[in-house]
């Protein structure tokens, strides 16, 4: 495989749940995956402050306390995913991709608490007014620990997203209920429902309105898909400063149940019982419908998609269908997801040099159906 990492000393803790557990609930709270950069770091919420600076009236050094009760506290259910997720199959059914072999559960889904972003630069004095037409942006970073290839590690949104209430962006102190984990960003982390997981950054300690993104390698190095010209590290220079950071991830699906290279027994009424998981595209959901194949896309199968009471448009969807199949080896079962937006999961995804942002169709491969 490609890599291009220093090392890191303590290896980072970076893992994902097995599908079956980690479909098993609407809410993520079986192991959920983790990605990071360094080690983690142990922090005392007592003492920790988030400062915020740039360009604002009144720059502001606030506590943990003060983040919790000076402010209105918002809840939002939503899907945290790694760039990253699925790359595996892009590995294997395209070419070779630089990072972490992830397969299909870099994502979860989760209830996070925490004052908005917004409430807490607008505290700050924002020196710019015309917050939907703005230009600027907020980087936010952890300078907690030195990371494999920066000396912290940042990341940046754009001030009107930050801006907007429906954006739903927070600074998440609890997680499905309860204080953040360590492994999750304890004591405080950003949550950019929509968003890809690498501008969630974890351990927040610093929040800056800026003219520029942020300066870290893993914004402006890294989680950009790069053109399919750019093969190497080496092209790949030529590229980084002209193509933008991922923001939005996209419509997708992933078949948890038959898993690859499964063999799966066909019950009497010749019903073959399909699961897995679905995510809009950015800020267009909810999923609005999930399809099902067994025949290479010749004809497909709506799923039943369940969805509780509490779900937001920025929640992943489960679904399950029962579709007729054959007995034999060999098989291949796709998904395809659509959401409120109209966006509709592609059959075929282009390679990119770092394996982000990878949508085809959702597929479990050499399955055995006996």
């Amino acid at each position: 495989m490609i890599t291009k990492l220093k090392d890191p000393g303590e290896p980072p803790l970076n893992r994902e749940a097995p599908l079956r557990d980690l479909i098993s609930s609407f809410i993520t709270t079986k192991e959920p995956y983790n990605r990071n950069h360094s080690a983690i770091p142990i922090i005392e919420a007592s003492s920790h402050v988030v400062t915020v600076d740039g360009e604002v009236e009144t720059p502001l050094s606030l506590s943990v306390s003060q983040l919790r009760n000076d402010f209105v506290q918002h809840e939002v259910i939503a899907a945290l995913q790694c760039a990253g997720n699925r790359r595996h199959t892009m590995r294997t059914r395209l070419k070779e991709v630089a990072g972490i072999d992830w397969l299909d559960g870099a994502v979860m889904n989760c209830k996070w608490k925490g004052p908005r972003l917004r409430d807490v630069l607008i505290k700050a004095g924002l020196k710019e007014r015309n917050h939907e037409g703005s230009k600027l942006h907020v980087a936010v970073a952890s300078h907690q620990l030195e990371c494999q290839d920066d000396d912290y590690y940042g990341g940046s949104i754009e001030l009107w997203r930050a801006m907007r209430v429906e954006g739903e962006v927070i600074l998440a102190l609890e997680m499905n209920g309860k204080p953040l984990a360590p492994s999750y960003g304890y004591p405080v982390r950003v949550v950019a429902p929509g968003i890809a997981g690498a501008r969630w950054v974890k351990w927040l300690d610093k929040i800056s309105v800026q003219n520029t993104e942020s300066p870290n390698f893993y914004q402006q190095h890294d989680y950009k898909i790069l053109p399919p010209e750019a093969l190497t590290w080496e092209i790949a220079e030529d590229y980084w400063h002209r193509v933008p950071a991922i923001q939005c991830m996209p419509v997708n699906s992933v078949v948890a149940v038959p898993g690859n290279n499964e063999t799966v027994r066909l019950p009497q009424n010749g019903l073959l019982e399909v699961k897995g998981y679905a995510v809009p595209k950015g800020d267009q959901g909810p999923v609005t419908k999930v399809e099902v194949s067994a025949d290479g896309g010749k004809t497909w199968v709506n799923a039943e998609i369940n969805y509780p009471e509490n779900y937001s448009k920025w929640s992943w969807a489960l679904w399950k269908a029962s579709i007729k199949v054959d007995k034999g080896s060999n098989k291949t079962i796709y998904s395809r997801a659509t959401d409120a937006g109209g966006n509709v999961q592609p059959e075929h995804c282009e390679w990119n040099l770092r394996g982000i942002g990878y949508n085809a169709y959702g597929s479990s491969f050499n399955v055995t159906i006996s």
